[in-house]
Protein backbone atom coordinates (compact mmCIF):
# COMPACT_ATOMS: atom_id res chain seq x y z
CA UNK A 1 0.00 0.00 0.00
CA UNK A 2 1.32 3.44 -0.94
CA UNK A 3 1.72 5.95 1.73
CA UNK A 4 1.85 10.07 1.23
CA UNK A 5 0.09 11.98 -1.48
CA UNK A 6 -0.21 10.34 -4.47
CA UNK A 7 -0.84 13.84 -6.53
CA UNK A 8 0.23 14.11 -10.32
CA UNK A 9 2.39 17.97 -9.99
CA UNK A 10 1.97 18.15 -13.53
CA UNK A 11 -2.08 18.07 -13.70
CA UNK A 12 -2.03 20.33 -10.74
CA UNK A 13 -0.05 23.00 -12.18
CA UNK A 14 -2.99 24.14 -14.68
CA UNK A 15 -4.66 25.36 -11.67
CA UNK A 16 -5.18 29.46 -10.93
CA UNK A 17 -2.86 30.82 -8.70
CA UNK A 18 -3.31 33.99 -6.78
CA UNK A 19 -0.92 36.56 -6.05
CA UNK A 20 -0.81 37.13 -2.30
CA UNK A 21 2.01 38.21 0.31
CA UNK A 22 1.62 35.92 3.06
CA UNK A 23 4.82 34.83 5.82
CA UNK A 24 4.30 32.10 7.99
CA UNK A 25 6.33 29.63 10.59
CA UNK A 26 6.15 26.44 8.62
CA UNK A 27 7.11 23.05 10.99
CA UNK A 28 10.30 20.74 9.26
CA UNK A 29 10.66 17.57 10.52
CA UNK A 30 14.29 18.05 9.27
CA UNK A 31 14.75 21.77 9.70
CA UNK A 32 12.73 22.40 12.47
CA UNK A 33 10.68 25.95 12.31
CA UNK A 34 11.27 27.86 9.18
CA UNK A 35 10.00 31.48 8.20
CA UNK A 36 8.75 30.98 4.86
CA UNK A 37 6.82 34.16 2.97
CA UNK A 38 3.98 32.47 0.32
CA UNK A 39 4.06 34.23 -3.55
CA UNK A 40 0.94 32.77 -4.82
CA UNK A 41 -1.10 30.05 -3.82
CA UNK A 42 -3.90 28.00 -5.47
CA UNK A 43 -5.98 24.84 -4.24
CA UNK A 44 -3.13 22.38 -5.08
CA UNK A 45 0.05 24.34 -3.46
CA UNK A 46 1.83 27.42 -3.18
CA UNK A 47 4.75 28.69 -3.90
CA UNK A 48 7.41 30.77 -1.69
CA UNK A 49 10.12 33.60 -2.81
CA UNK A 50 11.82 33.56 0.83
CA UNK A 51 13.03 30.77 3.14
CA UNK A 52 13.50 28.11 0.50
CA UNK A 53 17.18 27.84 1.03
CA UNK A 54 16.13 25.83 3.73
CA UNK A 55 14.05 23.80 2.20
CA UNK A 56 14.97 20.61 -0.61
CA UNK A 57 12.32 18.42 -2.87
CA UNK A 58 10.53 16.40 -1.14
CA UNK A 59 10.49 17.61 2.30
CA UNK A 60 7.16 17.90 3.81
CA UNK A 61 5.89 20.90 6.19
CA UNK A 62 3.13 21.69 8.16
CA UNK A 63 1.65 25.37 7.42
CA UNK A 64 -1.01 26.81 8.98
CA UNK A 65 -3.31 29.41 6.77
CA UNK A 66 -6.45 31.20 8.18
CA UNK A 67 -9.68 29.28 6.87
CA UNK A 68 -7.71 26.21 6.26
CA UNK A 69 -5.99 25.54 9.51
CA UNK A 70 -3.32 23.11 9.29
CA UNK A 71 -2.12 21.33 6.33
CA UNK A 72 0.63 19.48 4.84
CA UNK A 73 2.67 19.87 1.87
CA UNK A 74 5.46 18.48 0.15
CA UNK A 75 8.32 20.31 -1.97
CA UNK A 76 7.77 19.51 -5.77
CA UNK A 77 10.79 21.87 -6.90
CA UNK A 78 13.02 24.51 -5.62
CA UNK A 79 15.43 26.89 -8.13
CA UNK A 80 17.39 29.76 -6.45
CA UNK A 81 15.06 31.06 -3.26
CA UNK A 82 11.48 29.93 -4.85
CA UNK A 83 10.19 26.64 -4.14
CA UNK A 84 6.73 24.64 -5.32
CA UNK A 85 4.84 22.76 -2.52
CA UNK A 86 1.90 20.45 -3.41
CA UNK A 87 -0.82 20.38 -0.81
CA UNK A 88 -1.24 16.55 0.89
CA UNK A 89 -4.81 17.03 0.47
CA UNK A 90 -7.40 19.20 -1.79
CA UNK A 91 -9.15 22.22 -0.35
CA UNK A 92 -12.57 23.04 -0.73
CA UNK A 93 -13.66 25.39 -2.97
CA UNK A 94 -15.87 27.22 -0.54
CA UNK A 95 -12.47 27.36 1.84
CA UNK A 96 -10.25 28.35 -0.68
CA UNK A 97 -12.58 31.00 -1.65
CA UNK A 98 -12.52 32.55 1.99
CA UNK A 99 -8.61 31.55 2.40
CA UNK A 100 -8.27 34.07 -0.47
CA UNK A 101 -10.19 36.59 0.65
CA UNK A 102 -8.40 36.63 4.05
CA UNK A 103 -5.12 36.78 2.02
CA UNK A 104 -5.69 39.36 -0.41
CA UNK A 105 -7.62 42.16 1.57
CA UNK A 106 -7.23 44.36 -1.89
CA UNK A 107 -10.45 43.21 -4.13
CA UNK A 108 -8.80 44.59 -7.38
CA UNK A 109 -5.97 41.66 -6.87
CA UNK A 110 -8.84 38.52 -6.14
CA UNK A 111 -9.51 36.77 -9.31
CA UNK A 112 -13.36 35.19 -9.56
CA UNK A 113 -12.89 31.44 -8.32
Amino acid sequence: MASGAQLSATDMRRSTRHPVSYSLVAESLREGELKLHIANISSHGFMIDEGASDVARGDRLIVRLPVIGRIEAYCIWCKDNRAGFQFERLIRLDDFSKLIKELQPNPALRRRV
